[in-house]
């Protein structure tokens, strides 16, 4: 299986909620963030594709490394995704761009009547009791 190597996002806007998001042209919504680039630092990557996809200003500070996990990816058969994932706290506005259809907050009891990616299921979600 190939690998896709990521940086993830559990954006969370401190009153119990995080943010997932839903690329155009599938179903499955899943935690911001996306590929990294060769010489880039996952915190990094993740600055530009939140800034690409989301209009957001983070700053690196705010970036805390949780955990590499990985899942079978949501859009692409065969590949696994694996992800450097950060908790980031956000409460400013959220302005969807680039690949991104659709941008939620939602509580991890909303986001499970969702259609959602296995990343955000079966790894973020557990990881949520330890943030909140």
């Amino acid at each position: 299986m190939q690998v896709i190597h990521i940086a993830a996002a559990l954006l969370h806007d401190g009153a119990g909620r995080l943010l997932l998001v839903r690329k155009q042209g599938t179903t499955a919504f899943m935690q911001p963030g996306g590929k990294i680039e060769p010489g880039e630092t996952p915190c990094a990557a993740l600055l530009r594709e939140l800034d690409e996809e989301l209009g957001l200003q983070a700053m690196s500070e705010s970036c805390r490394f949780l955990r590499q996990i990985e899942a079978p990816a949501a859009n692409e058969p065969g590949h696994i995704v694996r992800a450097e994932l950060f908790a980031l706290p956000w409460q400013g506005a959220v302005s969807i761009a680039a690949e991104i259809a659709e941008a939620r907050w939602v509580t991890p009891d909303d986001a499970l009547s969702l259609s959602l990616a296995p990343l955000t299921r079966n790894c973020v979600l557990p990881l949520w009791p330890c943030l909140s």
